[in-house]
């Protein structure tokens, strides 16, 4: 199995930043894309940053301008730089991971437990 850990989140002023970092740990045999989705009270979990194995990046066009999705290969972990929030940006951020648990098992999606991101106005 593999598991992923997110840290980083928590209460930030309209304009102001947090850093996001989900580290993969586990039966990692390899990892493909990670990428960042969010969740706020009452809508849909939607993507937020998609960044490839090579390092091919999307961002959702809400964040375009703002946010930044990086990654560390060698520490299996997963970065969201989060730059001019505001309060829209207010929700449950989590990581998700393409992986196999071994060299014979499928890839499937990994999940972390999530962590809140609350901006004030």
């Amino acid at each position: 199995q593999v598991q992923l850990v997110e840290s980083g989140g928590g209460l930030v002023q309209a304009g102001g930043s947090l850093r996001l970092s989900c580290v993969a740990s586990g039966s990692i045999f390899s990892i493909s894309a990670m990428g960042w989705y969010r969740q706020a009270p009452g809508k849909q979990r939607e993507l937020v940053a998609h960044i490839t194995s090579s390092g091919g990046t999307i961002l959702a066009n809400s964040v375009k301008d703002r946010f930044t999705i990086s990654r560390d290969n060698a520490k299996n972990t997963v970065y969201l730089q989060m730059n001019s929030l505001k309060p829209d940006d207010t929700a449950v951020y989590y990581c998700n991971s393409e992986a196999k648990a071994g060299p014979a098992g499928p890839l499937r999606d990994y999940w972390g437990q999530g962590t809140q991101v609350t901006v004030s106005s």
